[in-house]
């Protein structure tokens, strides 16, 4: 057993703490689109298919940010790759209160914010918690998750509260100062990796220092491009960013407006599934540590077509309430099992390259969707099409999930008392 283990506290842990507040506030900027969708399009004479092309642009840079911050993690550590992140984060925000035409909108609310929440994002999670932990792994993860489904629950009800009251554009600032305000604490408290500090990662006391499980591959994605793995990884998530924040996340307030429901009613509703999402984030990162991934996927994802598909037929509060319960429950729980697998195949170490990549793909779905979903929406004057199509290519996802072919750890995991 490790010394840190035996005689005091793991720092591990508050690693974990500092990395789980910045994806809670960078998961609020995030959520932002989502309530300033309307207030934008009616305020600047917008449509909601140019607002969501901006939101689009934005979630391609948070995906591209995956696998290049793998690369700065590998080179410069997580430390300054978050602090980094922050401070992008509060550029975007500072800078988006004050646009005034299309171009703005894509470059400021759409490229630089997406950049910023994507440098610390689930790719930053995922590195972090396979980093420091080996035992209690998958629970990290789902951490993580739960973090990002805070972000949702405190921040969609505030922006909305703030909307109503010092309109977008102050909101923006408050987002910004928030962001700003993480620095410090990020460079105080955030280490690299156990290495840093003399410790091993956690349960990892038995594992050689030389063991290819913990050492990084700088030609990594050039054997995973060559498996069938990491195309149904990354297809997969694919799939999981088109349904979740791409769609859902971008349109549910706005089509919750298309019902007749107060936009206030709307954002409970999206924090309700948010805190849904996070107790089935925790749980599902329980559960990766005990159980096959591949059928958890397939579990998730077959259950979040199912809700999908019954979307556009429910349209009272009531209705809505029931379906932000079923589908907050899986939201982001897609996360610890994809993570494991991308673990157990490429080895841990490299989880922040080659996730970064699942993670590119994840962000392109929810890109197109975002896009589509308002496409639809001017085209057919309903979301009904999209929510279909989302429902069916969820369903596909989980079976798609059953076929990744799961490889044997090198070193298993060490289970703590």
């Amino acid at each position: 057993m490790i010394r840190s283990l035996n005689n005091r506290f793991y720092y591990g842990w508050i690693v974990v703490a500092v990395t789980a507040l910045a994806l809670l506030v960078a998961a609020g900027v995030r959520s932002a689109p989502g309530v300033f969708l309307l207030p934008m399009t009616f305020g600047m004479g917008w449509s909601r298919a140019t607002v969501s092309f901006a939101v689009s642009i934005g979630l391609i840079m948070f995906g591209l940010a995956g696998p290049l911050s793998g690369a700065i993690m590998n080179r410069f550590g997580t430390r300054w790759l978050m602090a980094g992140g922050m401070v992008l984060i509060t550029l975007s925000m500072a800078m988006s209160a004050r646009m005034q035409s299309i171009v703005e909108l894509d470059l400021f609310w759409g490229l630089l914010s997406g950049l910023g929440t994507g440098v610390a994002s689930t790719v930053l999670g995922a590195a972090v918690a396979n980093r420091w932990f080996v035992a209690r792994r998958g629970l990290v993860v789902g951490i993580f998750g739960a973090a990002t489904s805070a972000g949702q629950l405190l921040f969609v009800p505030l922006l909305v509260s703030l909307v109503g009251i010092i309109g977008w554009r102050n909101g923006a600032l408050v987002l910004g100062g928030t962001t700003l305000a993480l620095v410090l604490p990020i460079l105080v408290f955030m280490r690299n990796d156990p290495a840093s500090i003399g410790l091993r990662a956690y349960g990892a006391d038995d594992e050689p220092h030389d063991s290819p499980a913990i050492q990084a591959n700088s030609g990594i994605m050039r054997t995973a491009l060559r498996t069938p793995e990491f195309w149904l990884l990354a297809g997969t998530f694919f799939i999981c960013g088109a349904t979740s924040n791409g769609l859902i996340g971008t349109h549910f307030i706005p089509y919750a407006a298309d019902c007749g429901i107060a936009p206030s009613v709307a954002a409970g509703t999206l924090a309700l599934m948010g805190s849904f999402n996070f107790v089935g984030t925790i749980v599902s990162g329980w559960l990766t540590d005990r159980y096959d991934p591949r059928k958890l996927l397939c579990t998730y994802y077959g259950f979040r077509g199912v809700s999908l598909l019954l979307l556009p037929f429910v349209s009272t509060p009531w209705g809505l309430t029931a379906f932000a319960v079923l589908f907050g429950l899986d939201y982001i729980a897609t996360v610890p099992p994809t993570t494991a697998l991308v673990a157990d195949k490429f080895g841990r170490h490299n989880v922040g390259v080659v996730f970064g990549w699942v993670f590119c793909a994840h962000q392109v779905g929810a890109a197109l969707a975002a896009w589509l979903g308002g496409v639809v929406r001017d085209g057919w004057g309903s979301y009904t099409l999209a929510f279909l199509a989302a429902g069916g290519i969820a369903v596909a996802a989980g079976l798609l999930s059953l076929r990744v072919r799961r490889a044997v750890p090198s070193m298993p995991a060490v289970a703590l008392s």
